[in-house]
């Protein structure tokens, strides 16, 4: 079956190999064969990432010490699309990303380049708006500003699905720098029939964009969510709780290359989630030292905590939840064919 997915997203997609959160496009004949390279975000929704990292940085790596011989280099995203580019651009083995970069990446190489290998945590999204935008609920989006972390990623299709569900037209565009939003803002207008403008905005950038009333409201994932709603205000419409937020995907040629080392990867990454369900006190304590890190700005306690709730950690990989973002793409017009569901899902421990 041929699976396209739209020129758009495609391009955007490629234009991605270009920013700075990209390392440089690499040769992986050039890879030093003791290096695994992971991608992920600075968002709690990446915590097993987060946390080893943390481990790593005081001499302790989770990785180091269950896959002995080999080094782990971890690389920080914005979102997936990012991260799947990586993955194209074979810069990365593995990374930590939504369903839906996922599901484009796979249906945009015809199912050769990625390849789901775990799941890793569930809920932690959510749709918030400012307290005076007026947006009780979907009754109330018409002519409204939202911003998701980037255009394809995960949340942005839910958000596009959601509205469209309700009867919405929005457009399909790519980013916006923050100091242009404002000028930009009047592109939703009865006059080129858009009813809801959705503004793809990094995760950094919204908090600023929200307070200064240039986004009516946010679909994204926490900390960030919890972070709206401490320092702006913001007031939850609608919450994921259910949905599939981050799996751990690898690119085809390197694991087939190393079976044995995806597995012992894999296994390692699972027991590292069964660690942070029955540590979460000292888990918490790690995500916090390391997004302060990552991030360069001090993150409380309080905000992780508050975070914490809204996240649920599981290795199970959801054949019905990909199929749901599926579903999601293609009533958001990104996903023109439906790709093979079953074929990119690959449970190295069950082989």
């Amino acid at each position: 079956m041929t699976r396209v997915i739209t020129s758009t997203i495609l391009r955007t997609m490629a234009a991605a190999c270009l920013v700075g959160t990209l390392v440089s496009c690499g040769d992986d004949g050039k890879q030093d064969d003791h290096v695994i390279r992971v991608g992920h975000f600075p968002n709690i929704t990446h915590v097993q990432s987060l946390v080893a990292r943390n481990m790593e940085r005081h001499g302790k790596g989770w990785f180091e010490e269950r896959v002995p011989g080999y080094k782990f280099e971890w690389f920080t995203y914005n979102a997936g699309p990012s991260a799947m580019e990586a993955i194209f651009a074979r810069s990365i083995d593995m990374t930590y990303v939504g369903p839906s970069p996922a599901i484009n990446a796979y249906a945009k190489s015809k199912g050769r380049e990625v390849r789901i290998v775990s799941g890793a945590a569930n809920g932690a999204s959510a749709l918030v708006a400012r307290k005076d935008s007026g947006i009780h609920g979907a009754a109330d989006m018409l002519g409204k500003t939202i911003a998701t972390p980037q255009l394809g990623n995960t949340q942005d299709v839910a958000c596009r699905a959601w509205l469209a569900g309700q009867g919405y037209k929005v457009i399909l565009r790519g980013a916006l720098a923050p100091d242009s939003l404002k000028k930009e803002k009047d592109f939703t207008t009865s006059s080129n029939g858009v009813d809801v403008n959705i503004i793809p905005t990094a995760n950094p950038d919204q908090l600023a964009l929200f307070q200064s009333g240039q986004l009516d409201a946010v679909w994204t994932v926490e900390p960030w969510i919890t972070r709206l709603e401490r320092e702006a205000g913001a007031v939850p419409v609608l919450e994921e709780k259910d949905a599939v937020t981050t799996v751990l995907v690898a690119r085809t040629e390197w694991m087939k290359k190393h079976p044995e080392l995806l597995r012992k990867v894999v296994r390692a990454h699972e027991e590292l989630t069964d660690w942070i369900i029955q540590h979460p006190e000292e888990a918490q304590k790690m995500v916090v030292e390391e997004l302060s890190a990552l991030t360069k700005t001090q993150v409380s306690p309080e905000l992780i905590q508050g975070a914490w709730k809204r996240l649920v950690l599981t290795n199970e990989i959801s054949v019905p939840g990909l199929e749901k973002f599926i579903h999601d793409a293609q009533v958001a017009d990104l996903l023109d064919e439906v790709p093979p569901v079953q074929g990119m899902v690959a449970s190295p421990l069950a082989q």
